[in-house]
């Protein structure tokens, strides 16, 4: 998958050390694979939540933090949308979210 505002893991690893690695291997396997459904994600991530409009939610780090995504499949583009800490993530009203990729 082709991966785009990785600005937003860049800013993450620099904030939260502690997470760089993990990042690091999500960007790995990620450009690594072609997700054509929610099942190809959720054979590797068997955690990962799914919301409406192809937005996706894996655990990072364990349960520590969260990395929001929005999948467009036809383009095979992933479009990293947030990554902050379990916390900070419940605070978010993510059903209301609709940034990123359409499915075009």
């Amino acid at each position: 998958m082709r991966i785009v505002n990785r600005q937003i893991t860049d800013q993450a690893k620099r904030k939260y050390t502690d997470c760089k690695k993990s990042i690091n291997c999500w960007i790995t396997e990620c450009e690594k694979v072609i997700w054509n459904t929610t099942q190809d994600i959720k054979n590797k991530y068997r955690t990962a939540s799914f919301l409406h409009n192809n937005i996706v939610i894996f655990n990072i780090k364990g349960n520590t933090y969260r990395l929001v995504i929005k999948v467009a499949y036809k383009n095979k583009t992933v479009y990293i949308i947030w990554f902050g800490t379990h916390e900070d993530y419940q605070k978010k009203d993510w059903e209301k979210a609709d940034k990123g990729a359409t499915d075009e």
